[in-house]
């Protein structure tokens, strides 16, 4: 019996809250997979600076309680803004969608109290499209005992057999996504051919740097790396910088706010920005080559995606700290894959697997306890 392709919508906006990435994909929630469109809509200066405040204002379960109706004007205004960008998008596709993947934006993530907190307001836009509208991926697997992150794997597990079988390459790999927190995806194959995948953050992404620029300059994100490249390292603070900090335990998923740019606070803002370069660089490549270790991999290639990947300095800060010339670093869009929307057609992929019960978590990539589904379904027309 042939199973049903979805058309389904994924709609992204990540930990630099700098606006919402949104796909169109056909899939199967299993092997069948195709992109139909993608863009991306910058949020106005209003709603950036209110998402920045309201996240900074929360630190703790209390905070959600303190400032519950603030929280709620912004979930609406948020949820309108997604509302505007998948109103201009159905308009422009010839395709009818069954399903809208809303990730919402993330302003509290703890997963030893099992609360993650994502501004979204899923009925309100099933309503106002009348479809199906699937949301707050994340607390499934809480409840669970996982970490609630990285649930992006099943997806790159399926992008890899693409790239598999379109260009010939060979496993163990390891897929990087540098977003505001960098994880990876190992895959690799076991004694029997099966593929294992595995999944961890390993480290600070573009958030450090987007939050020194941030409160710095008038930009929001050091492009191309280029203020990095125009700065000095200073070696003495970066050094103490990696001798003061440790990431205690791959096992567990991290959040923005597990990480902060004081070390670097009497630098100029050029120098700030490359010696913070340097030290995400520095923690992405040791946290690499200890996921190698602690799985007893050598990945043939490790295939970059994410925002982070476009930076310049950070990216050949992390090839010279890897220093390893047997292994071949790409950008995933060599692979016909385009590395800005990989997130957001992941959410397309998680809602559809979602919708059908489908497991999204799994013991090896968030620690949940079990194989799970995840996702909350919402019809609310």
């Amino acid at each position: 019996m042939k199973k049903k392709i979805f058309t389904s919508i994924g709609l992204m906006s990540g930990t630099s809250m700098d606006g919402v990435d949104l796909s169109v994909i056909k899939s199967d929630g299993n092997d069948e997979f195709s992109s139909i469109y993608n863009t991306y809509k910058e949020f106005d200066d209003g709603l950036y600076k209110q998402l920045i405040v309201l996240r900074d204002k929360i630190s703790n379960s209390k905070d959600l309680k303190t400032h519950s109706e603030e929280i709620k004007d912004v979930e609406k205004r948020f949820t309108l803004f997604n509302s505007r960008l998948v109103n201009d998008v159905i308009k422009n596709i010839d395709d009818d969608i069954d399903l809208i993947g809303f990730h919402g934006q993330t302003v509290f993530h703890d997963p030893k109290i099992q609360i993650s907190k994502q501004l979204g307001d899923g009925r309100l836009l099933s309503s106002l499209f009348r479809k199906i509208v699937i949301n707050n991926f994340r607390q499934n697997d809480l409840n669970h005992g996982g970490q609630g992150a990285p649930l992006t794997p099943i997806f790159h597990s399926l992008i890899l057999k693409i790239i598999q079988k379109n260009f010939k390459i060979r496993l163990p790999i390891n897929i990087i996504n540098i977003g505001g927190i960098t994880n990876i995806t190992q895959i690799k194959e076991d004694t029997n051919n099966l593929i294992n995948f595995f999944a961890y953050d390993i480290g600070p992404g573009n958030c450090l740097i987007d939050d020194w620029v941030r409160n710095n300059v008038s930009s929001k994100f050091d492009k191309d790396g280029n203020y990095a490249n125009i700065g000095n390292v200073d070696d003495l603070i970066l050094n103490q910088a990696i001798d003061n900090f440790e990431i205690k335990s791959y096992e567990t998923s991290l959040d923005i706010k597990d990480f902060d740019t004081s070390f670097v606070k009497g630098l100029s803002f050029e120098d700030g920005c490359a010696t913070l370069s340097k030290f995400t660089a520095y923690l992405i490549a040791d946290g690499l080559a200890k996921i190698n270790k602690k799985n007893d991999v050598n990945p043939h290639q490790y295939i970059f995606c994410g925002g982070g990947r476009k930076n310049k300095f950070l990216m050949q800060s992390i090839e010279n700290y890897l220093g390893n010339k047997n292994i071949t670093i790409k950008d995933i869009d060599n692979y016909d894959f385009d590395g800005n929307f990989i997130e957001s057609q992941a959410f397309a992929y998680l809602a559809i697997r979602s919708y059908l019960k489908l497991p999204i978590s799994f013991p090896s990539t968030t620690r949940c306890k079990k194989t799970i589904s995840g996702g909350d379904v919402l019809q609310n027309f």
